[in-house]
């Protein structure tokens, strides 16, 4: 009687543990739309810079304005989701996007810009802590691996969108932003499919060992609160290198090379298909070789890269810069994995957490590199950002949190 009761417990648990793929592919494909649509945002920053003769330091208010209406909410959201989900608050959160496209689109003045771009950052401050919340438990226990295909979606949105731009916004004008309301419709539609199912799971019966996160070493709140601060640091250094990249690639081969507003964003697409190669394989390596190892690899790794990139011909740094996104994008999964695993209890906490900084600290680093821009040159930024990866070698503090071997998981 005992065994026939373990044996279904044990099937009842294989059930649990599988991979829910067709959910994690709805929240990667509407990651995929929410990002597509938010760097909308960066890639006309040329646009509107000359159609309301802004400066650079403007240029990073807007960046300011949109990351950190998204940063400092996100740790709430997730903190909200732990203790009482709402399955449809994804479809909800995108309603705020759709409105601020809408918005951004008729914006008259530097103001409303502002206003607008507000409207798209709460809209990503729902979005990512319980999105990368359900991911987990759809993973099956393959934490990694759910976390890279969530975040390949999201990266190769960040990708399409200057491709986006270039084609349609900047020939045609900023009233077409309006148009891309229609992606943060089927995005919704999207994601109140996930919401049906996120209904009928009951998450708070979810064991650790059906999340994988058994076999943790659990640490001390001294130890955990140091950890958390190197964690941060790693975040600060990454995140405020691709803000270097992500908003100021374009004026920088603009400046630099002397090309066109669209051969940069070809040039900017480029760098950040490449960070969406790194994500999808950043997170099953974790799963194989250990968080840590891939944290410490993916962002120490990148430091001879970016301080040559300064430095060569316009094709050796496109070339560099596809190495850079590749290697410095397969940080981020692993980091966000290792920070569940550090706090299992918390995951969509610590889920906002993460995405927050992340959005926090490339919103900081826009408005700082901003100023540092019209102080000095966008040549000057670059070179002045290219020593930032070295602050990867604080990884070595990083303790190492599963008793077994991570194979065994």
């Amino acid at each position: 009687m005992n065994t026939e009761l373990h044996n279904e417990q044990a099937v009842t648990r294989a059930k649990v543990q599988g991979t829910v793929y067709s959910i994690l592919f709805l929240l990667s494909a509407s990651h995929f739309l929410n990002d597509a649509m938010q760097t909308l945002i960066p890639a006309i920053y040329p646009l509107l810079k000359t159609n309301y003769g802004l400066s650079f330091t403007q240029i990073g208010l807007i960046t300011l304005t949109y990351q950190l209406t998204a940063s400092l909410l996100q740790p709430v959201v997730g903190y909200l989701a732990d203790k009482k989900s709402k399955p449809y608050s994804l479809a909800a959160g995108m309603c705020f996007t759709l409105t601020g496209l809408v918005s951004l689109a008729y914006s008259e003045s530097f103001t409303t810009v502002l206003i607008s771009v507000a409207f798209v950052g709460v809209g990503s401050s729902v979005f990512h802590p319980e999105s990368s919340r359900i991911a987990r438990f759809a993973s099956g226990g393959k934490a990694g691996l759910a976390q890279s295909v969530f975040q390949l979606g999201g990266n190769t949105g960040t990708s399409i969108g200057p491709l986006l731009a270039a084609a349609i916004i900047v020939p045609l004008g900023q009233h077409y932003i309006a148009t891309f309301s229609i992606l943060a419709f089927i995005a919704i539609l999207m994601l109140w499919k996930v919401g049906n199912w996120s209904k009928k799971q009951d998450f708070k019966k979810k064991s650790t060992t059906d999340l994988g996160l058994h076999n943790i070493r659990h640490l001390s709140k001294k130890k955990t609160i140091f950890t958390l601060g190197i964690l941060v640091v790693l975040i600060f250094s990454k995140f405020f290198y691709m803000a270097s990249m992500q908003n100021y690639l374009t004026f920088y081969l603009i400046h630099h090379f002397g090309l066109s507003v669209q051969s940069s964003q070809v040039h900017l697409f480029i760098f950040l298909f490449a960070v969406a190669v790194g994500t999808i394989i950043g997170g099953p390596l974790g799963d194989k070789y250990g968080r840590k190892k891939v944290i410490w690899i993916s962002i120490l790794g990148i430091a001879p890269f970016t301080l040559l990139l300064p430095y060569v011909s316009l094709i050796w740094a496109s070339v560099l810069t596809v190495i850079i996104g590749i290697v410095l994008a397969s940080a981020f999964p692993a980091i966000i994995v290792y920070g569940q695993e550090l706090l299992p209890g918390k995951l969509g906490m610590v889920s906002g957490l993460f995405f927050g900084l992340a959005f926090g600290m490339g919103a900081v680093g826009s408005s700082v590199l901003g100023v540092l821009a019209d102080k000095t040159s966008i040549d000057f930024v670059f070179k002045a950002c290219s020593f930032l990866p070295l602050l990867g070698l604080f990884a070595v503090f990083l303790p190492t949190l599963k008793i077994f071997d991570q194979k065994t998981n």
